[in-house]
């Protein structure tokens, strides 16, 4: 993860080196050469996506010449990659983004003891249905009452929800009766976006109170909104929230399409989000830039 760009642009080097020295650690030798086990725990992935989205950012502004703030009319990053985003704008330092999102990572994991919460995709449901499904798991066989909520409302018929273990099971299997094409338990290792990380988000309450967060150089699309901001202490308030809110993905590249944006272009390791973005809009245009040859092509197209 990020060797080819560490390769092909001594200022993506650069980037990595900057996480690493912020963390005090190796985190490019762990993308570079893994294992994988120790790279995919969230306070390593977090920053680990983040270093990816910035070296390719700093690699179009600084060696390709590219100008957000003329390029583009808005910035918008899914959970974590909010910060990566706001790190863009120029809201956050890279090296506090990195910090930011250690601490973030750690304080999730720590909030929920491992196998007690879990998260599922429910696929061919919309968002009021899915929240239909999860408000009739979250009573248990026992007569308890668990935690199940809609957590990712990534596009039409892709939703995901979080929760207790117990719960999440059960409305996997009611959305079998409410007509999903398909509902499955996610590999992740905590409740992400549900109130079972009210402790991640006291925790990050707390982190985000010791940085400085400047005003965007361009607006920022907010996952718990769905829109524009640009006053630092409502992004400051609205990244606490973001921890146990729900991401509003489909609503925010739908926010940014009613605005005028007719392209979009993910940076960064994957093509997941542009992906998203053609179920959510057939007429957007969306691609992926996270490789060499990619920057190289999409500089000829500006």
């Amino acid at each position: 993860m990020g060797r080819d760009l560490a390769e092909a642009f001594p200022v993506a080097r650069l980037v990595l080196e900057e996480i690493d020295d912020a963390l005090s650690q190796r985190l490019s030798r762990l993308m570079f050469e893994g294992p994988a086990d120790e790279l995919m725990l969230t306070e390593n992935a977090q920053p680990a996506l983040l270093a990816a989205s910035l070296a390719v950012t700093r690699v179009l502004r600084e060696d390709g010449g590219l100008d957000l703030q003329a390029h583009a009319s808005f910035v918008a990053g899914h959970s974590l990659g909010e910060y990566s985003a706001l790190a863009a704008a120029g809201c956050l330092e890279t090296a506090d983004a990195a910090r930011l999102l250690k601490v973030r990572g750690r304080a999730m994991q720590q909030a929920v003891p491992v196998g007690v919460g879990a998260m599922a995709a429910l696929l061919g449901l919309d968002l009021e249905v899915a929240r239909a499904v999860a408000a009739e798991a979250a009573p248990s066989p026992e007569g308890t009452t668990e935690i199940c909520a809609a957590a990712n409302d990534n596009a039409p018929g892709q939703v995901v929800v979080s929760g207790h273990k117990g719960a999440v099971e059960r409305a996997v299997e009611i959305a079998a009766g409410r007509g999903a094409r398909r509902a499955v338990m996610l590999p992740v290792s905590a409740p992400f976006h549900c109130s079972l990380m009210a402790p991640a988000a006291d925790a990050m309450a707390e982190a985000l109170a010791a940085v400085t967060i400047a005003p965007p150089l361009l607006p920022v699309v907010a996952n718990v909104t769905a829109t524009a901001v640009q006053d630092p202490e409502s992004i400051r308030k609205l990244l606490v929230e973001q921890v146990t809110g729900l991401v509003r993905w489909r609503e925010s590249v739908l926010f940014m399409k009613t605005e005028g944006v007719e392209q979009l272009v993910e940076l960064g390791a994957g093509k997941v989000l542009s992906g998203l973005a053609r179920r959510i809009d057939r007429d957007l245009e969306a691609s992926a830039v996270g490789t060499p040859a990619e920057i190289e092509a999409f500089l000829k197209s500006l």
